[in-house]
């Protein structure tokens, strides 16, 4: 039996050893939860601060901050908030949406919009070489998540340093080293080896942040004149071109960035295939394909969602688009685009006062953009509210890339009003401030526009000069296929028929001119010809995407509808034309302020009065001559519709 000194002895050592045992557990528990508080799941936003450069070179102040956001966004863990989504948080705070995000900021940004962290990066001159440290941070407690450090041998080193640095950021982020290396191209190989070039693109991704478009543009294009193989530049610049009615330009550059797609993040091969297919080949269910990849690869992402909207507007699958168009808006709820986006999903579908709604939410999260005014100078066109109409074109003088678009639209107003010659007018000052801009294409499509106009309100020998013109100053695609449409519509057979197979030619995959425009170019001429009836069959391949928007327009001017009623009625089938007239006059929402939508009143009365239902083809001849109450006397078919209701007995 041991002693008591024994006893004590054991005793003590008992103790020590639960006392370290104890220690032990607390550090290990210790580690382990600042282990876990190290770990971000895509679900956890991040915010990217700016770089601080303490060194002489200021390439590295935009520059470095991109190239970091292009490595961390092949993560499929994290979630770094786009620079749109930041602007719309900076714009809340009553700051600049292009403001440079310093830690404080960062910080603030980061509370503001519910992100986890908010990471900042360095970089200084140390000797001939350069010292980058990157660090995660906490933004509610403000404690370190994780840092790593990186040295470059010289300026030309830093983007790989930088590129290897991410890596490991992300790894004590949680990321795995498997998807690290998977997921982790050089940035010299997936942007551009010019750090010119990324500062000149970064500066461009923010002016376009902050609605400065022109000013995007400019930068985009140093960026591919410093690289002329930086795939995402040329993307961004057919983005640009797109919006600006340059559609030749836009496609020319998407080819470019496709062409260069190899040296891309697999994020940025998503948005450029995408965009290929979407304004380039106009596959536009194969580029439908390509988001709903990217939205499974990066749930997180607004883009792939905001675009399925665009292409189901285009084929007139408003539900399903204004869907998508609200699960964008649920991503980042401070963007302008996304915004306008939202009106047009309401407006097509006829919810004027949710669009009225939506449009008080962008303007109390001070967002603002030349898109953004056009859809409230729609809404307010629904609505006949002309003071907030003349708003938005008052708004709009003056500022070049963005006064010709609302000439254009006021021009469009007019005509649906009868108002020929001061849409002629509006329209030749749409393309002279176009042409002050230097876009000829632009200029061109306004040009072709109006002899749309003149066509269908039945000024045939100005509807011809003007599509002369409108390919005098460039036979972009658009162009070319607005034009056949106008010489179909004044009997011009010759001409048109040779744009149409230049185009089926041209474009044999392209949705919406094979599915869509041929069909209805055809169908235009065969009504010329007298074969109503060959018109009707030739429009059946049109129904499937009908109420489509097509990117020419900012409108679905619903030209399949309105041509096979006008077969109808050719062929003396009354209550057929009646169901496509009226199809048009439903969707109010759609066609907005282009000509279809009156002159679908004249021909349901047209069609009534073939179907003997008299009472209803006056009520209708009354509805469009109450909107053209002050019309321009002259005009062909104001004429015609007025003798026609005065003789209907």
């Amino acid at each position: 039996m041991p002693d008591l000194a024994t006893k004590s002895k054991n005793w003590l050592t008992l103790s020590i050893s639960l006392v370290l045992i104890v220690a032990l557990a607390a550090g290990a528990y210790l580690w382990h939860s600042r282990a876990s508080a190290a770990k971000l799941t895509n679900k956890d936003p991040v915010v990217l601060a700016d770089f601080t450069n303490t060194t002489s070179d200021s390439v590295f102040d935009d520059a470095l901050k991109r190239a970091l956001a292009i490595q961390l966004e092949q993560s499929p863990l994290l979630n770094v908030i786009s620079d749109e989504r930041v602007g719309g948080v900076l714009k809340l705070m009553n700051r600049s949406g292009n403001e440079r995000l310093s830690p404080d900021i960062a910080r603030e940004v980061c509370l503001r919009s519910n992100s986890k962290a908010y990471l900042t990066g360095s970089i200084a001159h140390i000797g001939s070489h350069y010292s980058i440290g990157l660090k995660a941070v906490n933004c509610q407690n403000g404690d370190a998540l994780a840092s790593t450090e990186a040295e470059a041998e010289n300026r030309d080193a830093v983007l790989r340093a930088l590129g290897e640095a991410g890596g490991r950021l992300r790894e004590k982020l949680g990321e795995s080293i498997s998807s690290v290396q998977k997921n982790n191209k050089p940035l010299d190989q997936v942007t551009t080896s010019s750090l010119e070039a990324l500062k000149s693109f970064s500066q461009g991704l923010r002016a376009q942040y902050a609605s400065d478009y022109d000013a995007a543009f400019r930068f985009y294009r140093r960026a591919v004149e410093l690289d002329p193989n930086f795939a995402r530049a040329y993307a961004a610049l057919g983005t640009y071109y797109l919006t600006h009615n340059q559609a030749s330009l836009s496609a020319a550059n998407y080819k470019k960035a496709f062409d260069l797609r190899d040296r891309v993040t697999e994020r940025e091969r998503f948005y450029i295939e995408a965009g290929y297919y979407q304004n380039v080949t106009g596959e536009l269910e194969r580029a439908r394909q390509v988001y709903l990849q990217w939205v499974q690869s990066y749930p997180s992402d607004d883009i792939p969602q905001g675009n399925l909207g665009v292409i189901d507007s285009s084929l007139g699958r408003f539900e399903a688009s204004l869907a998508a168009t609200l699960k964008a808006q649920e991503i980042v709820p401070d963007s302008s685009i996304g915004y306008g986006n939202l009106i047009e999903g309401y407006l097509a579908l006829n919810r004027f006062d949710d669009a009225s709604a939506a449009y008080k939410q962008a303007v109390n999260r001070n967002l603002d953009s030349p898109f953004l005014r056009l859809t409230r100078y729609l809404l307010a066109f629904l609505q006949s509210d002309s003071a907030a109409m003349q708003d938005q074109f008052n708004w709009a003088a003056g500022k070049e890339f963005v006064e010709d678009m609302f000439l254009s639209a006021q021009a469009d107003t007019e005509a649906f009003y009868g108002h020929l010659a001061k849409s002629r007018d509006l329209s030749q000052r749409a393309a002279d401030s176009a042409l002050r801009a230097g876009s000829r294409e632009t200029a061109a499509m306004w040009t072709i526009t109006q002899a749309l106009r003149e066509a269908e309100l039945g000024n045939e020998a100005r509807a011809r000069q003007s599509a002369a013109a409108a390919l005098a100053l460039t036979p972009g695609r658009d162009v070319e296929l607005l034009a056949a449409l106008v010489y179909s519509r004044v009997a011009d057979a010759a001409p048109a028929q040779k744009i149409i197979d230049k185009l089926d030619r041209d474009h044999p995959v392209d949705t919406l001119i094979q599915s869509y425009w041929l069909p209805a170019l055809r169908a235009s001429l065969e009504l010329h010809h007298g074969k109503p009836t060959l018109a009707i069959d030739l429009l059946q391949s049109a129904s499937l995407y009908e109420l489509g928007t097509p990117a020419q327009f900012q409108y679905g001017t619903l030209y399949p509808v309105y041509l096979r009623g006008l077969a109808y009625l050719k062929a003396g089938q009354g209550p057929q034309a009646v169901a496509e007239f009226r199809k048009i006059l439903k969707h109010r929402g759609v066609v907005l302020n282009f000509c279809t939508y009156p002159l679908a009143y004249v021909g349901l009365a047209r069609a009534y009065a073939l179907s003997s239902d008299k009472p209803r083809a006056r009520g209708a001849y009354q509805a469009f001559l109450a909107l053209w109450k002050n019309a321009d006397p002259n005009i062909r078919i104001f004429q015609e519709a007025d003798f026609e209701s005065s003789n209907l007995h």
